[in-house]
């Protein structure tokens, strides 16, 4: 069973147990709900405790953390997920191309990230992606094994503890070639998956540069500050460089390469509880060293 565990210090000496689980252990509202209902979900020196208990400096603090929810019905799938880092709180993958990471009702015979995940982790299992990337996207993917640690990735998420950058080939040269994008994005009303510029959407940043360029294309760095749906692709359509073989945002062009050429290169992580510094790598595949 996980669970963390708090040693009460002289500052929270005459502290609630609430307010040490949402300010110290960064829990949410809905969380301390759930985990005060469970009869071994929050420990005090080893007995039971509720949220309103008075603490003392010295008293040790247990919560559980692993999922409380009812576990999801996700078909668990045998397939071999290429694992780049793995503890008991989280793992990260180098998702392959075409693999989706949510089952759809139109795609329950295929696997996706979660089946591949429900077979790796056992039951009972509930799927926390912590970053999503589109069916077409390659690399770099963060799964947290519990909701608490999800809420703490999500947390992190476009802040300087949980930095991701990409690569992508574009056709066009972005000009200037180094800059950042500040485009609102929202939802195309003429599509049910498509994106697009909008001025009343959600603000969206991405910082790019070229990092070389042969015969009309480019190979970019592309550094996303928020996440919207499909921010990397809309943004560098809206400079008029699509990625190549974006289907949606561009040209499909499957005899160059069968998908957008978009991939998660790089991760550094401050892991939400060791607070070790994770730096991963996701070499570019084959498809897309084929392109450049």
């Amino acid at each position: 069973m996980k669970r963390m565990e708090y040693v009460v210090k002289s500052k929270d000496d005459g502290r609630k147990i609430k307010s040490v689980l949402r300010n110290e252990l960064n829990m949410s509202s809905s969380l301390v709900s759930r985990v005060k209902l469970c009869e071994d979900g929050i420990l005090l020196n080893g007995s039971r405790a509720f949220t309103n208990a008075v603490l003392q400096e010295g008293d040790i603090l247990s919560v559980k953390i692993e999922d409380i929810e009812q576990e999801q019905q996700i078909k668990p799938v045998a397939y071999p997920l290429n694992i780049l880092f793995e503890d008991e709180f989280l793992f990260v993958i180098n998702k392959p191309a075409g693999m989706a990471v949510h089952p759809g009702a139109l795609s329950e015979d295929e696997c996706t990230v979660a089946n591949a995940a429900a077979y790796h982790l056992g039951k009972p299992f509930v799927f926390h992606p912590a970053n999503r990337l589109d069916r077409g996207t390659t690399g770099i993917m963060t799964i947290a094994k519990s909701a608490y640690i999800h809420e703490l990735l999500k947390k992190e998420l476009h802040t300087g503890h949980f930095f991701r950058e990409y690569r992508a080939v574009a056709v066009g040269i972005p000009e200037p070639e180094k800059g950042e994008i500040d485009l609102p994005i929202g939802r195309s009303p003429d599509s049910a998956i498509k994106r697009c510029i909008d001025q009343s959407g959600d603000t969206a940043k991405t910082s790019y540069e070229v990092l070389s360029q042969k015969n009309g294309y480019s190979f970019l760095k592309l550094l996303p500050q928020t996440g919207r749906t499909h921010q990397l692709r809309v943004h560098m359509a809206a400079m008029g460089t699509p990625l190549v073989g974006d289907w949606l945002y561009g040209t499909e062009d499957r005899e160059v390469i069968s998908r957008p050429a978009l991939h998660s290169f790089f991760m550094s992580l401050q892991h939400p509880v060791t607070k070790k510094q994770l730096e991963l790598y996701a070499e570019l595949p084959e498809d897309m060293r084929k392109l450049i």
